[in-house]
C-alpha cells in the first residue's frame, strides 16, 4: 500500500495561510496611499509614483527586522505590537536621509501558522505603516516547520521611500555650530534585548510585576512599541528647509553616541550633555542587575530615538514644533570643531539628571 503524503501533514497549512490572509485584510486595506495599483493577492505589489511631483527623485529603501525583542513577545503571548518596532526600524532609517516612506513589504517566517497569530503581527505592521504614512503593499508569511519550532515566529521588511536629489540629508550638510536636538524615545525600542533578556532572567524580574521606579508591569514596559518618528521629521524639512534640518540619526543598535557620530563630518564632533534630559528608569533597572553604564550606553538608545542637526537659528522653533506634534524634544548638544583627531566623533558628557 503506497503512503500518502500532503502539505498539512508535513508541517504547511494552506488553509490556515489564507485564513490568516482573510484576517488581516482590512487592517492592510487602510495602509493604501493614492498610488498603490491593485490590492491584496498579487504575486507584486505596484506603486505609481507620481514622476511628475519631483524634479529629481531618488529612491532610498532601507531592511531591517525586530531582533530578540520577539522572544519577550512570545514568552507574554502579546503579538499586537512588534509589527509597529518593525515598521519603525526600517521608515525611520529611511527618513534620515530626508526620504519618504513609500510603501513597505513584511516577511513573516513562522514554525506554524496562527491565524490569529499572524494577523495580529501584521494588524500591528499595517497600523505602524499608518502612522508613517507608508502604504502596505505585500509581504510573504512562510511556514518553516522543519526549520523551526511550532511557536516560534521572525519578521523581517523592507521599505522604499523618495527624496529629492537636492533634499538628502546627512553628514555633508552639518557644521561646526548645529545643535543637537533630542527626540524622546517611548522605551528600548527595538535593540538591546539580548542583553535586556539575559538580566531579566538572572536576576529572576517578574514581568508581570512593576518594579520600583516603574508605573506598570516590567512586561509592558518592555514591549512598549518603537517610537515611529517619520512623519514628525519630514515635517521638521517641510517648514524649515534643508538649510535648517541638516541631518537625523536614528538611534538604534550601537547606542546615542556611537550613532549620532554617524551624521558627523570629519573634522567636527557632538557633545551631547546628559543633564539635558533623565536616565528612563528601565535603563536605571538594568544598571541596578549588573549592566554598567558604558555597556548600557552602548546597548540602549537611554532615552533618545532619533536626533536632528540643525542650524542654531532655528533649534528652539524646532523643539517647539516638535513638542507641538507630540514628541518630546530639547536642545542636547551642539557641533563643533575636532581639536583632536583622535577624539571620538561624538560623546556624552555630564551626569543624567
Amino acid at each position: 500500500m503506497t503512503t500518502e503524503f500532503t502539505y498539512a501533514a508535513s508541517g504547511v497549512d494552506i488553509d490556515a495561510g489564507e485564513r490568516a490572509v482573510t484576517l488581516m485584510r482590512t487592517a492592510v486595506e487602510r495602509t493604501n496611499r493614492p498610488e498603490v495599483v491593485g490590492g491584496l493577492g498579487g504575486f507584486a505589489g505596484l506603486f505609481a509614483l507620481d514622476v511628475q511631483k519631483y524634479r529629481k527623485p531618488l529612491l532610498a529603501s532601507s531592511t531591517d527586522g525586530v531582533g530578540t525583542k520577539i522572544a519577550l513577545a512570545r514568552m507574554l503571548d502579546r503579538h499586537d505590537t512588534v509589527g509597529i518596532d518593525l515598521v519603525a526600524m526600517v521608515v525611520d532609517d529611511l527618513v534620515a536621509c530626508g526620504a519618504e516612506p513609500l510603501f513597505l513589504q513584511d516577511y513573516v517566517a513562522c514554525g506554524r501558522v496562527v491565524p490569529e497569530r499572524i494577523a495580529a503581527i501584521v494588524t500591528g505592521i499595517a497600523a505602524g505603516c499608518t502612522l508613517a504614512g507608508a502604504a502596505l503593499v505585500g509581504g510573504e508569511t512562510a511556514e518553516h516547520g522543519d526549520l523551526m519550532d511550532a511557536d516560534e515566529y521572525d519578521l523581517a521588511a523592507t521599505a522604499v521611500g523618495v527624496v529629492e536629489a537636492d533634499a538628502v540629508l546627512g553628514p555633508e550638510r552639518v557644521r561646526a555650530g548645529d545643535v543637537v536636538v533630542a527626540m524622546a524615545s517611548s522605551g528600548f525600542h527595538s535593540n538591546g534585548y539580548s542583553l535586556v533578556r539575559r538580566v531579566v532572567s538572572a536576576a529572576g524580574l517578574d514581568l508581570h510585576a512593576t518594579p520600583a521606579g516603574l508605573t506598570r508591569p516590567l512586561g509592558e514596559e518592555l514591549l512598549e512599541p518603537t517610537r515611529i518618528y517619520a512623519l514628525d521629521c519630514l515635517a521638521l524639512v517641510e517648514e524649515f528647509g534643508v538649510g535648517a534640518v541638516h541631518a537625523f540619526a536614528h538611534i538604534t543598535g550601537g547606542g546615542l553616541a556611537g550613532n549620532t557620530a554617524r551624521v558627523v563630518p570629519d573634522g567636527l564632533r557632538a557633545v551631547l550633555d546628559r543633564g539635558t534630559w533623565a536616565l528612563p528608569a528601565a535603563v536605571r533597572l538594568m544598571e541596578e542587575h549588573g549592566v554598567p553604564r558604558a555597556e548600557s550606553e552602548r546597548a540602549f538608545n537611554c532615552g533618545v530615538g532619533m536626533v536632528a542637526a540643525v542650524s542654531p537659528d532655528r533649534a528652539d522653533d524646532v523643539v517647539g514644533r516638535l513638542t507641538a506634534r507630540g514628541v518630546p524634544a530639547w536642545i542636547a548638544g551642539t557641533v563643533g570643531e575636532r581639536t583632536d583627531q583622535a577624539a571620538a566623533a561624538a560623546e556624552l558628557t555630564g551626569s543624567y539628571r
